[in-house]
């Protein structure tokens, strides 16, 4: 094992030096993991996090009382296991021993054991709807009536937890796994307030030494936490982790090239080709000395259209019409795209919406757009808008990243007959101008938080529409759509759960409120000095068994 250089351990206590350090806690001769997020952190709070970002950063300091293994199988975590009631609407939770929470200034004895009531405290604090907390919904199905005290969450003992909910709810573990289902204790929350995303306190493989905002943060191994390895070693292996906020990409790639970070991720358009060919494969001077981790992601790239009849539609009117919606679906070439736009990073979005690393994805998959013009134009033509002499005029808007794929669209819905207009605009416009509908025809994407295909036919559902009531941004609406998403919101049998899914995705695909481009693909690239990495289809990134030589 490589130790931790003084050279890098003396820059950690240089960069905090006058900020009130506490570096001592970083090992000087330890094992020390560094990667970069170029977009920054906005707060520690697992209750308060919304950014992909954040939710990566918090993994790694707080417990929920179940997570997800690399095949999005629920696993127990805080909980040594659970009982579901034979209705599904009683879940009884039982604690492990003898976890601790990080030290603080704020527990009597410096740190103290997790029980039953910090869980409760938890949960009900993200259910408190003046805390406001963008994760409450995962608690909305929770029954407070007379069955539970008129609590919804209860303590039946130091170490048995159970939640009441109104009705069956299949998605339920998977939700408990996000970071709304993480565990605080209440003596650090109620004494930092607001201020509690800055100095958090979990159950976690790493704790907070240090973070500067815009800087650098600086986690360190928590030496009581309660997971070992298969040999009964400690975990986590790492002695320290050391994320950078570099924004310009390319910086971020050279100090990558020159050892100065253990892993970056993502794809950069002005970067790619300095990363990977054409086939999606590292580019033969980055091979020696690093390797790539591509996995299926629960991400879908998409073409979003607006169809409330109700609002002017301007230009694009023409897009109301279903068959010049299917006509831009099956125009698209998206091999092609992922070739040459993505270097061979991601997969044709041919099967529907709900992406490939859906599990159980085959057993709602439908035939989807494939490219074929001749179809294209067939529908285009039964519209009534082909008209070779005066092509119909649309305009879809995106922001900058994505303008070389827009370029590529462009190209192939000229093609079909239809005259684009691209609109490049900044990024934090982007979701206003879809919010306030702005925009009609846009590009967007949608990422899971959760392995259950019903986190994207929730943006279908008519009683979800946006801004009100949820986050159905094109206004879709379908009697015989809401009828099979409400059976299966409710559905214990999962064969019947399934059927409901292929039906919404059926519709969905005939009536085009949306025109899928490609499934993302996870990108990790490494230095050769670390293993033990493993990743899953929400791209999280747990490093409590991560070793760097």
């Amino acid at each position: 094992m490589k130790k931790l250089s003084l050279g890098v351990a003396v820059l950690i206590l240089l960069f905090f030096a006058g900020c009130g350090s506490k570096t001592d806690e970083v090992e000087n001769n330890g094992m020390l993991f560094r990667y970069n997020e170029p977009a920054g952190l906005k707060t520690l709070d697992p209750a308060k996090v919304v950014r992909f970002e954040d939710f990566i950063a918090v993994g790694n300091l707080f417990n929920g009382l179940v997570t997800l293994d690399k095949d999005m199988v629920v696993q127990p975590d805080l909980a040594d296991y659970w009982t579901v009631s034979q209705d599904g609407t009683e879940y009884t939770f039982y604690l492990r021993k003898g976890v601790v929470f990080h030290d603080s200034k704020y527990f009597k004895e410096g740190t103290r054991v997790l029980d039953a009531y910090d869980v409760v405290y938890s949960y009900l604090r993200i259910m408190d709807p003046e805390f406001g907390s963008p994760g409450k919904y995962v608690f909305a199905n929770v029954d407070r009536g007379k069955k539970s005290n008129y609590k919804g969450i209860v303590a039946v003992d130091d170490f048995t937890v159970k939640i009441f909910l109104k009705r069956p709810q299949p998605s339920f573990l998977y939700q408990l796994s996000l970071p709304y289902g993480f565990i605080v204790p209440h003596e650090v929350v109620d004494a930092e307030g607001e201020m509690f995303g800055l100095n958090p306190v979990g159950t976690g493989p790493f704790k907070l030494v240090k973070w500067k905002r815009d800087v650098k943060l600086v986690l360190g191994k928590h030496e009581n936490y309660f997971e070992v390895d298969d040999q009964g070693n400690p975990l986590p292996y790492l002695d320290a982790v050391s994320v950078s906020f570099i924004g310009d990409k390319h910086s971020e790639l050279v100090q990558f090239k020159n050892g100065n970070f253990e892993m970056i991720s993502g794809l950069n358009e002005g970067e790619k080709d300095d990363i990977l060919d054409l086939n999606g494969e590292l580019v033969p001077d980055l091979q020696e000395e690093h390797y790539l981790i591509k996995t299926p992601w629960l991400y879908t790239e998409y073409l979003g259209i607006l169809v409330d009849s109700d609002i002017d539609l301007g230009e694009n009117q023409i897009l109301m019409n279903r068959k010049v919606r299917q006509a831009i679906g099956y125009a698209i070439d998206r091999k092609g795209l992922i070739k040459y736009i993505r270097n061979g990073v991601g997969v044709p979005a041919s099967t529907g919406f709900v992406p490939e690393g859906m599990p159980d994805y085959a057993s709602y998959a439908i035939d989807g757009f494939e490219y074929d013009l001749d179809k294209a134009k067939k529908l285009l033509l039964e519209s009534g808008y082909a008209d070779v002499n005066n092509k119909p005029k649309i305009t879809l808007r995106a922001t900058v990243d994505y303008k070389g794929m827009c370029e590529y669209l462009q190209k192939q819905l000229d093609d079909l007959g239809l005259d684009v207009q691209i609109d490049i605009i900044e990024g934090s416009y982007m979701n206003t101008t879809i919010a306030q509908f702005e925009t009609n025809f846009y590009r967007k994407s949608w990422i899971a938080d959760f392995p259950d295909a019903i986190n994207y036919f929730q943006l279908f559902y008519s009683k979800n529409f946006y801004p009100e009531n949820g986050l159905n941004y094109t206004h879709f609406s379908d009697p015989t759509y809401d009828e099979f998403y409400e059976k299966a919101l409710v559905e214990d049998s999962v064969e019947l759960r399934y059927s409901y899914y292929k039906q919404m995705h059926q519709i969905l695909h005939e009536q085009a409120p949306v025109i899928p481009i490609y499934y993302g693909e996870t990108l990790r690239f490494y230095n050769k000095s670390v293993s033990g990495v493993e990743s899953n289809a929400l791209n999280m990134l747990d490093l409590t068994r991560v070793k760097v030589k």
